[in-house]
């Protein structure tokens, strides 16, 4: 009897083992950067769930919190955009009030940069780079300009009032004011010079700027929202010779890309579901949606247009609360795939990597 107890208990023994270790679980293993996309996920504002998606293009296989896979901590609260640039991704966690840092290729954390003044977040907006710098708006007036080397800022740069967008073209940054939190609307773009690092004049466009685009043909398009009330949305087109408004028509767009003599948009009154293709020249719509084969987009939010052969991707936000969508169409208008970024929420914007 006593020796059929010791086998009873070596048996029980022997499956606590088991289980236990078939509950222990690994985290998983993130797959290898290769050629593919990282798409940032913004998060619900103060849930602190910002999170990257990686897709690859070879195994058709989406990885969703590829950064909290990688370094086991996550990025923090509400991205609003980032950027790939000599081998770092720079990504903008605006209500955090910091940019992280990370290796291109791993995802690997690099380092922090702090955008907080005597405590205060700046609120941090916008991402672009040029010169072997990289630059950064900010709702609290001004540009910051980042060393890629050091990881460290440069300077402030003061604009106008919380400046968002921002584009390149030549040696001039194009920055969208939009005075959305001060107590009248801005309604200028600025110019900074990127020798001097300096602003040097700033071009009256209209009421609100946000979302800005340049073309081939020395011209900058700056959609503008109105005040949400008398003054009515516009899309204005800019010389960037003459620093004049040329042309301005009633639309209503959120995002605007320019690829290929075309101009790429998101939105519409009403909330409108559409993504719409535009002809620079007369800023009229080439076609009803740039979409042709009946691809229902819900909340088109993310805009993205691969250089290389035109591909459009589209983040689609669904309700803001769900898990997102990717979307990737040819430049004709018809989808080639689409990727659910679960349990990623809002998908603002997608970067093409290769190694």
């Amino acid at each position: 009897m006593k020796k059929n107890k010791l086998s009873l208990l070596g048996v029980a023994l022997i499956a606590f083992f088991f289980s236990c270790t078939k509950d222990h679980n690994p985290p998983p293993v993130p797959p290898v950067v290769t050629t593919g996309l990282f798409v940032l996920n913004q998060g619900i504002y103060g849930a602190n769930n910002t999170m990257l998606t990686y897709y690859d293009f070879g195994t058709k296989t989406p990885t969703t919190d590829y950064f909290k896979n990688v370094n086991a901590f996550g990025l923090g609260d509400t991205g609003s955009d980032f950027i790939i640039y000599g081998g770092k991704v720079y990504i903008v966690m605006n209500v955090s009030g910091y940019v992280a840092v990370a290796n291109s290729l791993t995802a690997r954390f690099m380092d922090t940069i702090d955008f907080k003044n005597a405590g205060v977040n700046r609120g941090p907006e916008n991402v672009v780079a040029a010169g072997n710098k990289v630059f950064v708006s900010s709702t609290d007036g001004t540009v910051a300009v980042i060393d890629t080397t050091t990881l460290t800022i440069q300077k402030f740069i003061t604009v106008g009032s919380n400046p968002a967008q921002m584009a390149v073209s030549g040696n001039n940054l194009y920055v969208s004011n939009t005075g959305g939190f001060s107590a009248s609307f801005d309604s200028t773009v600025s110019i900074i010079d990127l020798n001097s690092l300096t602003e040097t004049g700033k071009i009256t466009v209209g009421i609100n700027p946000g979302s800005l685009a340049i073309d081939n043909s020395g011209n900058i398009f700056v959609v503008c929202t109105g005040d949400y009330g008398a003054i009515t949305p516009s899309l204005v087109k800019v010389s960037l010779t003459t620093d004049k408004v040329i042309k301005t028509v009633d639309s209503a767009v959120g995002t605007i890309r320019y690829f290929n003599n075309a101009l790429y948009t998101t939105g519409g009154y009403l909330g409108a579901a559409n993504v719409g293709i535009l002809n620079p020249d007369n800023l009229a719509a080439v076609r009803p949606s740039f979409i042709i084969d009946g691809t229902a987009i819900v909340n088109p939010y993310g805009l993205d247009i691969d250089p290389a052969n035109g591909d459009v991707y589209v983040g689609d936000a669904k309700d803001y609360v769900s898990s997102g969508e990717v979307f990737c169409f040819d430049k004709n208008g018809n989808k080639k795939f689409s990727f659910s970024v679960t349990p990623g929420i809002s998908p603002i914007r997608t970067q093409l990597i290769q190694q």
